[in-house]
């Protein structure tokens, strides 16, 4: 293992010296500060009902000052393969990391590896979440799988053990404390040397807590409902598969209220009670419950970037440090009657993504181009001047930034492997207007899957007349020499990315 490990380094250290420009070349310090499911419709940059009603002063000043993303899209809607897609630049079937049973391999080429040989002083503080010891940084500060929200436990080298094990308590809010740990580290770093920084926030993943600051945030509003809210299931025309749906997180608040102690979590704003409603009026019920603990969470992650951003300015480090912000995936508020992840569906697998860096990039503008997790990698490699090792499925993006007569690419390819019978596993293609989406059903002996089989099925959405994907297409008379079209690009984008397993069916 350790061999394993010197010839990674090696090979990262090649890399750098084969493609690194001179010395007196500046490269901007990098921040690339993530969320755990602060989905698109929760930024209010986006546009969307949600938007008049959530805190983002920070995200503002980002896309005011910088490039926002519309269509940047995760390659597996779930938190340990997406960050492990987001660190090595290949997808799931490349890095191993399938589902969240997997652990992503201290020996894997990471980002991190080929940054600390480029010269960079590297960090990664808070949510980590890929099991094994993080690797190529020069130091890191990391909760212990998802970590608490409040007086949350931090493992450093020092104190690392597996696990739950190891670590040590700090007092206070975990967003809080990540902000502050992330501008302490910067402080310790040689000004003449640049930095690059992952900045990973714990929130919003549920228990959706949030400071004691914004417990009133929205106490008195009632917040619109997403058109498909009560969307039933199945329905003719809408959905293959049930879904993780909105009841079942009541349910989870109700087991956890009757017995707290052996619940796995605890959850803000309680008791919660629905007695006497109909089901209609218990999920609206919950709705409002869940985006408003959602939107308040997400307020103090918001509370950070400005902290970060007023930090740097202090520190006369702001013009020469590129900022990303971004959420490992997207995540359902209700739409289609869902909560989490895991989906292809637009709300699952978009990642909202600003970035600013005002040397090189022009300020408040948008662009459509169509991207991937695995091109940030490659993105954050042209910055910092170091060559895309060619292992690396992802390209830089950074000319689309500023060019719109570039186009991005053709086409976006998901798979998500980790199977149940309410959310099968399935793979997909996206276009700038078409989806299509085939539903295998199978675990095919991934860690965290279940072992029931589903059957088959497929869907296709016209995303410029269906926006929010109510309407499945697969059937329909007129729609069938598109779908061909693409039923023939995704055997293409799947054998492109030499994804070879489950080979796609003839329509």
């Amino acid at each position: 293992m350790q061999i394993q490990k010197i010839l990674i380094l090696i090979l990262g250290i090649f890399y750098t010296l084969s493609s690194c420009t001179s010395d007196s070349e500046e490269r901007p310090n990098i921040i690339f500060i993530m969320s755990d499911d602060h989905t698109s419709q929760a930024w209010g940059i986006y546009g969307g009902i949600l938007e008049p009603y959530v805190k983002n002063t920070g995200i503002k000043r980002l896309a005011s000052e910088g490039v926002t993303l519309e269509n940047m899209f995760c390659t597996n809607s779930i938190c340990v393969p997406s960050r492990a897609a987001i660190l090595t630049g290949v997808m799931s079937h490349k890095n191993g990391v399938y589902t969240l049973g997997d652990a992503l391999s201290p020996d894997t080429l990471n980002i991190a590896k080929l940054m600390t040989a480029s010269g960079y002083s590297t960090a990664l503080i808070g949510k980590w979440h890929l099991k094994e010891e993080p690797s190529g940084f020069d130091y890191y500060k990391v909760l212990p799988g998802q970590g608490r929200y409040f007086d949350p436990v931090f493992k450093t080298a020092e104190n690392w053990e597996y696990g739950w094990k190891g670590g040590k308590e700090q007092k206070g809010f975990s967003s809080d404390i990540i902000g502050t740990e992330s501008l302490d580290w910067i402080d310790a770093q040689d000004p003449e040397k640049p930095f690059f920084l992952m900045t990973h926030f714990k929130a919003t993943h549920e228990p959706f807590h949030y400071p004691e600051r914004h417990a009133e945030l929205l106490e008195d509003v009632v917040l619109p409902e997403p058109e498909s809210l009560l969307e039933p299931y199945p329905e003719e025309g809408k959905r293959t598969f049930k879904g993780q749906l909105l009841e079942n997180l009541t349910k989870r608040w109700l087991r956890y209220q009757a017995d707290p102690d052996k619940f796995w979590t605890d959850y803000p704003g309680m008791p919660f009670d629905v007695t006497g409603l109909d089901s209609i009026e218990i999920r609206k019920k919950s709705y409002q419950k869940f985006v408003k603990d959602f939107i308040r969470c997400g307020a103090a992650i918001d509370d950070n970037i400005e902290k970060i951003i007023t930090g740097l300015e202090k520190r006369g480090r702001l013009d020469n440090t590129l900022i990303i912000y971004t959420s490992d995936q997207g995540y359902f508020l209700g739409e289609h009657g869902f909560f989490d992840k895991r989906m292809m569906l637009e709300e699952s697998s978009r990642m909202p993504f600003v970035i600013r860096y005002p040397k090189d990039l022009p300020q408040g503008k948008r662009t459509e181009a169509l991207l991937m997790n695995i091109d940030i990698p490659a993105l954050l490699l042209d910055y910092a001047n170091i060559k895309r090792p060619e292992q690396m499925q992802g390209e830089s993006f950074r000319s689309l930034l500023k060019d719109d007569k570039l186009q991005g690419r053709a086409y976006t390819y998901y798979r998500y492997w980790e199977h149940s019978p309410d959310r099968p596993a399935h793979f997909g293609i996206r276009s700038n207007r078409y989806k299509l989406i085939h539903y295998y059903g199978k675990p095919l002996g991934m860690k965290s899957a279940n072992s029931q089989t589903t059957e088959p099925s497929w869907e296709f959405y016209d995303l410029k007349t269906d926006p929010y994907e109510l309407k499945n297409l697969f059937l329909d008379a007129n729609s069938q020499d598109l779908i061909r079209e693409m039923h023939a690009s995704l055997v293409n984008e799947k054998a492109y990315y030499q994804d070879h397993q489950t080979p796609v069916p003839d329509l």
